[in-house]
């Protein structure tokens, strides 16, 4: 359903900035709005109180500050998003102690806020629920200087929907809000510190883009902000399977070797020919890979496009498993990779000599879910499926990676659960005992005792996660755990 939007109102360009990526909930605005009024919300380079930046703002946040102030002086300028009034908070001459909190919880300076109080004998402040417009709004003729903004007919203004979507989840906004009305400091302040430092590194730099997603997620939890491009750092990936089909075998070796590491693999040894490096290349007498931990793993790679995989291929591992790791080849998992169809004599060598083969197929399913599911193959149970079937050992890998998903996919639901339970309740958080009557009440996948059902909050309340949060007994959703489809 549209949304009639007449006005918006005039705030410094890097408050907008701010409330669009959801790092602040509230702004100074003196012009009295009640709670539920909404407006867009028009970048400007006005400051309240005719402030210079180096006075409004942090010193941290100054070069941001110069960039946005910028961007604000060209025309046809973009409107992105539009608030609505959730309280307009004035903070009396009683609560005056409370400034120096709501500095360290913000981007202003302590002494603004006192100007700005001293002034009036208040400070008000506009907690404002953001929304990002489908597509945003074009204005083209420069506003004068006001608190409000009213677009012209020159103006392209966007419809806002009920659909759209918030920048701050409503658990994680109204966390955030009572912080703020209590006089407490924000308690990830440190974390928001180092996503302004992350969002200086070069764009391009997957690995900063991927931890400043992270960060963002934890902080503010709603579901768009965790919908990141594909990393273009993983496409590797997705060649696995194509290139172990085919005839090139150094590069399927290299695959191999990379997808190793990132299930969690590793060999410190740097001699080239038991090496798990995906550059270093053993050549004619050496193993294709070798893993030293968690646990020793010796193996080959046997790309092939339509040739059976020969008992040769078997044969080779065991002649230069013993040459290079003697009488520590025993104690190895020894596996193959390789593509096409076990020769029956290969079939017998490789169970005959606790051999694992696997597919290619299935090697590429274990690294992507291990890609989108960070620490979710437990190394451990995967050697218990190697062990447990000599030969061809697909089909039990296959059916641990079901496991796994059917795992992920509860704690999903969980998240999900938790979620949904405190909005429709309007609560801040939620106990064991409540949250597993709500789950019996969903048709759940499973059963699960209230016991069960508190590990698996535990687990996901943990810092190494972060889905919830936790307080004592009870707890709160921070952000969602997406499953594809």
């Amino acid at each position: 359903m549209s949304i009639k939007i007449s006005r918006g109102i005039q705030l410094s360009a890097f408050d907008v900035e701010m409330l669009t990526s959801g790092r602040l909930i509230a702004v100074p605005f003196k012009h009295y709005r009640k709670n539920g009024e909404i407006f867009w919300l028009y970048p400007s380079q006005q400051l309240p109180d005719n402030l210079s930046w180096e006075q409004y703002y942090q010193p941290e946040y100054l070069i941001k500050v110069e960039r946005s102030l910028a961007k604000c002086q060209t025309y046809p300028l973009q409107i992105e998003v539009w608030g609505r009034c959730e309280e307009h908070w004035h903070v009396t001459p009683e609560q005056k102690h409370l400034l120096p909190q709501i500095a360290s919880s913000t981007v202003w300076n302590l002494s603004a806020l006192e100007y700005m109080f001293e002034q009036h004998q208040v400070l008000k402040l506009l907690f404002l629920r953001v929304y990002r417009l489908s597509s945003p709004c074009l204005v083209n003729v420069p506003p004068k200087p006001a608190p409000f903004f009213f677009p012209q007919s020159e103006d392209v203004m966007t419809i806002a929907n009920t659909t759209d979507i918030p920048v701050v989840s409503e658990a994680s906004f109204n966390r955030r809000k009572a912080l703020l009305l209590a006089g407490e400091v924000h308690p990830h302040r440190d974390l928001e510190l180092l996503e302004l430092q992350v969002s200086e590194i070069d764009c391009d730099n997957s690995a900063a883009g991927q931890l400043q997603s992270d960060i963002n997620v934890f902080l503010r939890g709603t579901r768009e902000t965790v919908t990141r491009e594909p990393d273009r750092d993983l496409d590797w990936i997705q060649q696995i399977a194509a290139v172990g089909n085919s005839s090139d075998g150094n590069e399927f070796e290299k695959l191999v070797r990379k997808g190793l590491i990132l299930l969690g693999f590793s060999n410190d040894n740097t001699n080239p020919q038991i090496s798990l490096d995906p550059e270093a290349t053993g050549g004619a007498g050496g193993l294709d890979f070798y893993c030293a931990s968690p646990y020793p793993v010796v193996g080959e790679c046997k790309a092939t496009k339509t040739t059976k995989v020969p008992d040769g291929t078997a044969a080779q591992l065991i002649k230069l498993g013993y040459k290079h790791l003697q009488e520590s080849y025993d104690d190895c998992v020894k596996l193959i990779i390789a593509a096409g169809e076990l020769t029956p004599d290969a079939r017998q060598t490789a169970e005959g000599n606790k051999i694992s083969v696997i597919s290619p197929e299935i090697l590429q399913r274990m690294v992507e879910m291990q890609a989108k599911y960070p620490g979710c193959i437990d190394l451990i149970k995967l050697k218990e499926c190697f062990q447990s079937a000599y030969g061809l050992a697909d089909e039990q890998v296959a059916q641990y990676l079901q496991q796994v998903r059917g795992e992920i996919e509860l704690r999903s639901r969980l998240v999900e659960l938790v979620k949904n339970y405190l909005e429709n309740s309007k609560s801040d958080s939620a106990g064991v005992e409540t949250l597993h009557g709500a789950y019996f009440s969903s048709n759940p996948p499973q059963s699960l005792t209230p016991e069960q059902l508190q590990e698996i909050l535990i687990e996901l309340s943990s810092p190494l996660t972060g889905y919830l949060g936790r307080k004592g007994d009870r707890f709160y959703f921070l952000r969602p755990l997406l499953m594809d489809a």
